[in-house]
């Protein structure tokens, strides 16, 4: 969700280090897939969350209906997966498909799970945290667990995954203790993604617009150092040191696609990358697939929008560097 609305310039760039930006190429992997996808063209439906499987299978969300639609990348349509109103809720935020084929989704207040038919088959419900209501934002599901991140309260929640049982959701984490000056709404707590092994979590703090990472085992959190760079997303995914990110509050050069490299730790790193696109409109979240980056136009700077609602791809920054420098 953003927070503050920046005019996006035109421009797509990359960077081999931080203010070493040179001219990227720009071509697609795959130019048969569409560049656009239309969400939906009902008004009012806001996307927000997308998650991709393996398959090319697509999933986004309504923060405006609590809707989930479901497409193909090779397809530039989606359809209506799961009701709402039917799933009673009228928001829909973050979302991923697990390896089973169920789909989970964070609704503000609760996660649910929805089977391969669009059936609900789960709702966990988190309960009022140390500042008011919970605001669940955004999820990522690992070998044994699903962990959300509250917006509001500044905590991470866990919710145990045994065989084909899912646990009650849990208030895990609570990451106050890292700025202890700070009020529990100011970190804002948006995206989250983790480590292959689940070892190692990636959160995102749109008010601190820093990351943060964590060690699952000890649940010790701490800041990672990008060498003073504003970098707060909104949606991110991390693909093994890499960093993908949506910025869409006050980033140093606009609303776009940020990418940011860490070491083997995940500890410390450098923005080496951004794309800011003139097709982004309010980008909340991003999925990257096959050298695609899949960035949501939420609208929610000038909700609730203007239909079509839509999701945009641009060629993945560092693929595009590396052929540049190759050439």
């Amino acid at each position: 969700m953003s927070l503050r609305r920046l005019a996006a310039t035109v421009t797509v760039v990359a960077a081999l280090a931080v203010g070493q930006f040179g001219t990227a190429a720009v071509t697609y992997a795959d130019s048969r897939l569409p560049s656009r996808y239309v969400v939906s063209e009902e008004p009012g439906v806001l996307p927000e969350g997308i998650g991709i499987a393996p398959d090319g299978t697509m999933y986004v969300t309504s923060t405006g209906t609590g809707d989930i639609y479901r497409g193909h990348v090779s397809q530039d349509r989606l359809r209506t997966f799961a009701s709402g109103r039917a799933a009673g809720r009228g928001y829909a935020a973050g979302i991923h498909p697990d390896r089973r084929g169920r789909v989970f989704v964070a609704t503000r207040a609760a996660l649910d799970v929805h089977g391969r038919d669009g059936r609900l088959i789960a709702h966990r419900p988190a309960t009022a945290g140390p500042v008011g209501d919970p605001f669940l934002n955004d999820l990522v599901i690992t070998r044994d667990a699903v962990y959300v991140t509250d917006s509001t309260n500044a905590v991470v929640w866990r919710a145990t995954l045994e065989g084909g049982r899912i646990g009650q959701l849990q208030r895990w984490l609570d990451v106050r203790p890292l700025v202890p000056q700070m009020p529990a709404q100011y970190f804002f707590l948006n995206g989250i993604d983790a480590t292959p092994d689940g070892k190692t979590l990636i959160v995102s703090s749109q008010g601190l617009e820093a990351l943060i990472r964590v060690d699952v085992a000890t649940r010790e959190a701490r800041l990672v150092d990008l060498g003073g760079a504003s970098f707060g997303p909104d949606g991110l995914v991390l693909r093994g040191t890499t960093v993908y990110a949506v910025l869409n509050y006050a980033a140093p050069a606009g609303q776009g696609v940020y990418v940011a490299r860490l070491g083997d730790d995940l500890s410390a790193g450098e923005v080496v990358a951004k794309v800011i696109d003139p097709s982004f409109d309010s980008p909340t979240t991003l999925a990257v697939r096959n050298g695609r980056v899949y960035v949501v136009n939420g609208q929610l700077d000038h909700a609730p929008g203007t239909p079509p609602y839509t999701v945009v791809t641009v060629p993945d920054p560092l693929r595009e560097a590396t052929a540049a420098d190759e050439d």
